[in-house]
């Protein structure tokens, strides 16, 4: 498993460095002045690749606790520490901020960044969930915090945060203060529900987990050797080891595979943003060079009195159309590459373009005909032009319809091929271990990739 988990790393690893050295272009000097325009467009979203490329460098996981005001987030975050680096109180909202502190487990080869969150409902509407987006975006894996049965406000925040489609471990604090039954019924309860609508079966061992961060002091009775008897208030340890535990076997079981997954799909994002911002900033030279080609191959196909060559010379003028429109938008393509584009274009159209490739074949057999036994006839000369005509219509279509089919695939920039994105992404839940916590990530994420 071990060996598996580096060769996602090292797979993901290599995804990044290609899709950063495919955007390089944009920081050379000496290019066109939308070069530039876009450089500064895109500018987060080139950060935001290094920065993922650098988490991955140092196997850095990050852990976000997330819950309501009170539900003992910092204290299970200092409990997990081994001392009290995080303020915590009997005051409502004592964390104004996400604040992050290491933490390095024992025994643990990763490095942890443990982020402590404001309560999610103590900041106001917008506010709140875009914090929560952003902690959550960034976070491998996610600690929801309640301690006791949910409410309605923490069961809609744990559907927003399971939008994030990240690894989720459900903790249920405070368990001192519950008896053995009630501890079990809610238990049961945090089982059903932790796994929000979305899911049809309930949490497994390692989603949920019982701990008491900050037990409440109990009066112990004290004899003393000359026979008195007092009381005393004594504050017990942390029970903490469960979920030191559980966070311990996810990360040796698959923290390296969690953290390529989730710097994959970061990276994916990022790609389709950037690819976004390419396409509306370039979409005038985009339609130029559509058109242009589309005229191109329909007169060249008119006047092309051979059907074979009118096939061959089309596909070599779509195929010059995939590679200019490439050439737009900064992606480097090989004719092999192009090819595989309009292949894949010809057979998910339906067979409309196919169908229409044979419609173009034949009128190009009539055409040849009429162009051989036409002489001085002028019968013949006019049903060469009628046939030129109507096979001109049907190149141009083709051509144009190829140009804007391109243009969807070419958006997804570097998320296709043999260390795109997605292609990794695929390639790691695979291969993803039922008894893992992955595997219930592959149910959501396997709906998308």
């Amino acid at each position: 498993m071990g060996n598996l988990q580096e060769t996602h790393l090292n797979r993901a690893r290599a995804s990044l460095r290609q899709a950063l050295s495919w955007y390089g272009y944009l920081r050379k000097s000496g290019h066109l002045s939308s070069n530039l325009e876009l450089a500064g467009l895109v500018k987060p979203e080139i950060d935001s690749l290094n920065a993922t490329l650098n988490k991955l460098e140092s196997n850095l996981i990050k852990i976000a606790a997330f819950g309501l005001v009170s539900r003992g987030k910092s204290a299970i975050l200092n409990a997990l520490l081994g001392e009290k680096i995080l303020q915590t109180g009997p005051l409502n909202g004592v964390t104004q901020w996400p604040r992050s502190v290491r933490w390095q487990p024992p025994g643990g080869k990763i490095v942890v960044e443990l982020i402590d969150t404001p309560g999610l409902d103590e900041i106001a509407g917008e506010s709140r969930a875009q914090m929560a987006r952003e902690v959550a975006y960034q976070a491998d894996l996610i600690l929801f915090v309640v301690s006791g049965d949910i409410t309605r406000t923490e069961y809609q925040a744990l559907l927003e945060l399971r939008q994030a489609q990240k690894p989720l471990i459900l903790v249920f604090n405070k368990i001192d203060l519950y008896p053995d039954t009630d501890r079990a019924a809610i238990y049961q309860n945090l089982q059903q529900l932790g796994a929000g609508y979305s899911q049809t079966k309930p949490l497994l061992p390692d989603e949920i987990v019982m701990v008491a961060a900050e037990p409440a002091p109990m009066e112990v009775r004290v004899e003393w050797p000359d026979n008195r008897v007092s009381y005393e208030w004594e504050t017990p340890a942390p029970q903490i080891e469960e979920l030191q535990q559980t966070i311990l076997n996810i990360l040796n079981r698959e923290g390296r595979s969690l953290l390529a997954l989730n710097a994959l799909v970061q990276a994916q994002e990022a790609e389709a943003a950037i690819a976004q911002k390419t396409l509306d900033l370039r979409e005038q030279e985009a339609d130029e060079i559509i058109w242009q080609f589309t005229r191109y191959k329909a007169l060249a196909v008119a006047l092309n009195p051979v059907a074979f060559l009118d096939i061959l010379g089309g596909t070599v003028a779509d195929l010059a159309l995939i590679r200019a429109l490439a050439r737009l938008y900064g992606l480097p393509m090989t004719s092999y590459e192009a090819g595989k584009i309009l292949k894949t274009i010809l057979f998910s159209s339906g067979g409309l373009l196919l169908g229409e490739l044979g419609s173009s074949f034949v009128l190009g057999l009539g055409k040849s005909t009429a162009a051989i036994a036409s002489g001085d006839n002028p019968v013949n000369i006019t049903s060469f032009a009628g046939s030129a005509i109507a096979q001109a219509g049907i190149a141009g279509y083709g051509a144009y319809s190829v140009g804007k089919a391109a243009q969807v695939y070419l958006a997804k920039g570097c998320t296709w091929g043999q260390l795109g994105a997605s292609t990794v992404i695929q390639e790691i839940l695979s291969q993803v271990d039922k008894n893992t916590i992955l595997y219930r990530l592959q149910q959501e994420l396997g709906l998308k990739y």
